[in-house]
């Protein structure tokens, strides 16, 4: 009886280690959830964390109910090292597409600068530059595209800190109508800071006129028949003024004589 006891006692163990199951089950996998980017709840739609330095973070968001085009934005430093926490808030033209730190005029107080694309036809840039130093928050204002920037620009910014310094280029097209095409060149600016105040510089030349398929500065090359032309003309006018003058000499000469013999 122990005998048998101990043959089942033997099997029941070798059932538990090897499995009793003649068909082949395939392992069971727990699927791994992949990692999503937590939703911003209602009314924010935008937030970004940008780390200065140890301890200095700045928190911008973007919030509105309603209308999509236009909403508010806030930006939240958090001074740990001090525990002193300060928000600045600003009216927001569109979405924000990114935002930008630097300290172009490396006075040590950071920029913060917020690039937002407006709801229209050509998708405008909107920019929102803070510069922060120590509790204050001072606003900068971003200079305007001049008239010869504004020649064939439809938008389609890009922005970009390259070395401290804020970048910008944009495509240029053959117009500023809605029919207007991208010409294949490119025109990129460069921003500077400079008493709390942007300074501006061009970078790059134009390759392609948007006036025209000519290049600008060239005149057009005369013919061969239109130079004789005008050689000619030249000569005949010439001509001309030398008996202008010679017959106004002889008037002036005839009226001497008269007022002598008188």
């Amino acid at each position: 009886m122990k005998r048998i006891y101990g043959f089942y006692l033997f099997l029941l163990t070798v059932c538990l280690v090897t499995g009793c199951s003649t068909g082949d089950k395939k392992p069971i996998t727990v699927p791994v959830s992949s990692a999503k980017k937590p939703l911003l709840m209602e009314p924010f739609r935008y937030h970004k964390l940008i780390e200065v330095s140890p301890g200095q973070d700045y928190d911008v968001l973007s919030w509105g109910r309603g209308s999509s085009k236009t909403g508010a934005f806030a930006i939240l430093h958090s001074d740990s090292a001090a525990v002193k926490y300060t928000t600045t808030t600003g009216d927001l033209d569109g979405a924000i597409v990114d935002v930008y730190n630097s300290d172009m005029d490396l006075d040590g107080n950071p920029e913060i600068i917020i690039q937002a694309k407006g709801k229209d036809t050509i998708n405008y840039t909107n920019i929102y530059a803070y510069e922060f130093g120590g509790e204050k928050a001072q606003k900068l204002d971003f200079p305007k595209l001049t008239r010869s920037q504004r020649k064939g620009y439809r938008g389609d910014d890009n922005f970009y800190i390259k070395e401290g310094i804020l970048m910008r280029e944009f495509p240029i097209y053959d117009g500023n109508n809605t029919g207007a095409k991208p010409t294949g060149a490119k025109r990129q600016l460069q921003y500077g800071l400079r008493n709390n105040s942007f300074t501006v510089k061009q970078l790059s030349k134009d390759s392609t006129s948007t006036s025209g398929n000519k290049p600008a500065g060239t005149a057009p090359v005369k013919s061969s028949a239109s130079i004789e032309r005008s050689t000619s003309s030249t000569k005949v006018s010439k001509h001309k003024g030398k008996k202008t003058r010679k017959h106004v000499a002889e008037k002036k000469h005839n009226k001497k004589r008269r007022r002598h013999r008188s």
